[in-house]
């Protein structure tokens, strides 16, 4: 039985057993590249230098404020002699999260501005974004475009044609879902593939539409250890400088609409 391609939507007209059967395929799929994920997690953590009994308990993806600062005292002394293996643990860690779209890489932002410079921060913050955002594209592609489509048709088939309609445009609004904090990350990974949005757009609106908000997170986490809750992070002057930039991420589209009905 030949696989139907991922990017071409499933039609109601397949039988039902070959499109069960696709899905289970994908299914399984996911469940292997999530175990190997999770080896990879494990190969890290073992060749990690040994630690004292009492760090050992930090050494975990953080899920608050708390766990950041605990995690980014233990990292820091091992930082210097083990540069390397601190820096990718970080690295496997967030494209881990960003993969499989579990909740924890804000604090992974906050931590690499108190771990590495500005500027290495930065890069391995958009990179790691634009990683792990990618292969949660292709997750979703894999096995949430089949569901959808098999299960809703008509409303998918609707959601593409708009994707289709603003396809010159879709970098900008990638930049703009990024920038602003209305719609989560995870949501915008897993829904994009599913409604058309090509991955070219989808890498470089990640990349760089997560630089201004890590751009804030990274410059709290300098002062990690002032910080007593995520809200800390963002302040009014940083909300109204990203409200900003996401406004100026439109304004080509603006343009482009406004020239267009003139010259039509």
């Amino acid at each position: 039985m030949r696989p139907v391609p991922a990017n071409i939507p499933i039609s109601a007209e397949r039988p039902e057993e070959e499109v069960l059967g696709s899905t289970r395929g994908a299914i399984v799929s996911v469940l292997i590249i999530f175990l190997c994920s999770i080896l990879a997690l494990m190969y890290v953590y073992t060749n990690f230098p040994n630690l004292e009994e009492h760090e050992k308990q930090h050494i975990k993806i953080p899920w608050d404020i708390t766990d950041a600062k605990n995690l980014g005292i233990v990292l820091s002394r091992y930082k210097d002699k083990y540069y390397f293996e601190v820096l990718s643990g970080v690295c496997v860690t967030y494209i881990f999260l960003q993969t499989f779209a579990i909740p924890g890489s804000l604090f992974l932002s906050i931590l690499s501005g108190f771990l590495f410079p500005f500027f290495v921060a930065l890069v391995l913050v958009c990179s790691c974004s634009a990683i792990g955002a990618s292969l949660c594209y292709l997750l979703s592609q894999l096995l949430g475009r089949r569901i959808v489509f098999r299960y809703f048709p008509d409303r998918a088939r609707a959601w593409s044609q708009t994707v289709h309609k603003h396809k010159n445009n879709l970098l900008n609004y990638m930049l703009f879902l990024r920038i602003t904090p209305f719609v989560p990350n995870w949501f915008i990974n897993l829904t994009a593939p599913v409604i058309g949005v090509p991955l070219y757009p989808f890498v470089m609106g990640t990349f760089l539409g997560v630089a201004p908000p890590s751009f804030v997170a990274i410059q709290a986490g300098q002062t990690l250890q002032n910080i007593t809750s995520s809200n800390d992070t963002f302040s009014w002057t940083s909300v109204i400088l990203l409200t900003v930039f996401a406004v100026l991420s439109m304004i080509p589209v603006l343009l482009r609409d406004r020239f267009k009905n003139k010259f039509e």
